[in-house]
């Protein structure tokens, strides 16, 4: 059987074509957001909730993208550079956006606020990811000049949200990573960082000495209101000298037995990019407000390790890379194919095990780059779901680490910029998850698109009651072969 699934999706591959199902089965608008795609024959795109973004950035609204993903229930919420979206996918082929929040939105400086966003039943919390200029607000509230940090809403009614609190972080908000510490009546946020900088000088109360690591922030259960900064923790040896540790980009957290943390980011003085990793188990000495460090990887030596996420047994960490600050055309065929790869490391040692590299090029005018991505949750597979900006979707069946294989795509033709002179429009695929049987895909300019993946790779994927894509919160034990 195995054999001849392989067969069957080796074929598949062979036989991509731009629109596989026939019109009438493809909604009107769903069609029309995916007709310049081409995608393997088991991809069907099923749902469409615009967001639509002006390519042309002479037109009001440009440069206001759409960004991450999170999941509630029946409820996607899509961050935006302005805000966010919260969208009902209880009909995944008919979702329908409930609010399409913008009062979060920089006037000066809309590129760099991209808004990450993670969820916890009625409380969402938002990155800030710019200096804020004079004048700007969220929900009607100032934002104190030149901060960053986390705002924390009540959607609660989710056609009004309300913001309750706003936690500045001495070294920014580039994105955040959801810790639920039920057991203490609270959530932990993991603040990645916008910048490496070193501080200098005396690193004690909510001064950290460099921001090579992730500050953390405390959101009470009771009272979201009264959420406050904790504390920052480096990402490398603490004994070791601030400029040896490294910057963390995107932070993956797994709970359960595993109790692991994994922070993807630049390298440091004397070791290439790659993940410096965590434990939280108390039994080994750390927790989840005081993770303790265990060791760093370099993994393939490129500018700038971008994400991770865990294998649900906790077994192993997929690190995927962002060469180019993910603006570049870092996908073509002339490039080094490790811009383009995504390794494959043992959880626990950190030894390689592994490495896949997406096999299609893209062209010169395409942001390309292994971005953002979830494991789907399997017993008896390793299967992934990518979002890789220009080149779309890739889904890898990695069961096997050392012999990885692409087993679907969804890759849409190149955005054409309007303003010469003609260069790279930023576009395509911020983020990629498996959901509860549907492929979401936030797309930058588009909005969101959901497809549904017909392969026995994802046959018997467990459902989830909600889905921070960087927080996973159990495991399942995997039993491959």
């Amino acid at each position: 059987m195995q054999k001849l699934r392989l067969l069957i999706a080796c074929t598949v591959v062979l036989v991509a074509t731009v629109v596989p199902l026939t019109a009438s089965a493809v909604p009107p608008e769903v069609a029309e957001a995916t007709a310049t795609f081409e995608y393997t024959q088991n991809m069907h795109p099923i749902g469409y909730s615009a967001r639509e973004i002006p390519i042309d950035n002479t037109i009001p609204g440009a440069g206001s993208f759409n960004s991450d993903l999170a999941f509630w229930g029946n409820m996607a919420v899509q961050g935006s550079y302005a805000g966010f979206r919260l969208i009902n996918i209880s009909a995944p082929a008919k979702p329908k956006e409930i609010i399409n929040y913008e009062e979060c939105f920089s006037r000066f400086n809309t590129a760099g606020n991209q808004g990450d966003i993670t969820i916890w039943g009625d409380i969402l919390m938002r990155s800030w990811n710019s200096g804020a200029d004079e004048g700007d607000t969220c929900d009607g509230e100032p934002v104190p000049e030149d901060t960053e940090g986390v705002h924390v809403f009540d959607i609660s009614d989710p056609t009004d949200p309300d913001v309750v609190a706003y936690v500045e972080t001495p070294c920014g908000s580039h994105t955040q990573t959801l810790v639920p510490d039920l057991a203490n009546d609270r959530l932990l946020i993991y603040s990645n960082p916008s910048s490496g900088a070193i501080l200098g000088g005396d690193p004690g109360g909510e001064q950290p000495i460099s921001c090579r690591g992730i500050d953390i922030i405390e959101v009470p259960l009771a009272d979201p209101s009264s959420a406050f900064y904790l504390r920052f923790e480096p990402a490398g040896d603490p004994a070791m000298p601030p400029e040896e540790h490294h910057p963390c980009h995107d932070t993956a957290v797994i709970l359960g037995k595993t109790n692991l943390v994994a922070c993807a980011g630049s390298g440091s003085a004397s070791e290439g990019t790659g993940i410096n990793v965590f434990t939280t188990d108390p039994a080994l000495g750390g927790s989840k407000e005081d993770p303790k460090w265990l060791y760093h990887k370099t993994t393939g030596g490129i500018s700038l390790g971008h994400s991770a996420s865990f294998t649900w047994d906790g077994e192993i960490i997929v690190v995927g890379h962002e060469p180019g600050g993910g603006g570049g055309a870092n996908c073509e065929a002339t490039d080094n194919p490790l811009e383009r790869t995504f390794f494959f490391v043992e959880a626990a040692t950190g030894a390689s095990i592994g490495q896949f590299t997406i096999p299609r090029p893209q062209t010169n005018v395409e942001n390309c780059t292994t971005h953002n991505y979830n494991v789907v949750p399997l017993r008896k597979r390793y299967v992934m779901v990518s979002g890789n900006y220009q080149s779309g979707i890739s889904v890898i069946d990695f069961t096997d680490p050392t012999n990885a294989e692409e087993i679907a795509y969804a890759d849409p033709a190149p955005l054409v910029d309007p303003n010469p002179p003609v260069g790279i429009e930023l576009g395509g695929d911020w983020s990629t998850y498996w959901y509860n049987g549907e492929i979401y895909e936030s797309d930058i300019t588009r909005g969101l698109i959901i497809w549904k993946l017909s392969d026995e790779a994802v046959s018997g994927a467990r459902k989830l009651d909600h889905l921070n894509p960087q927080t996973q919160m159990f495991n399942i034990s995997t039993r491959i072969g």
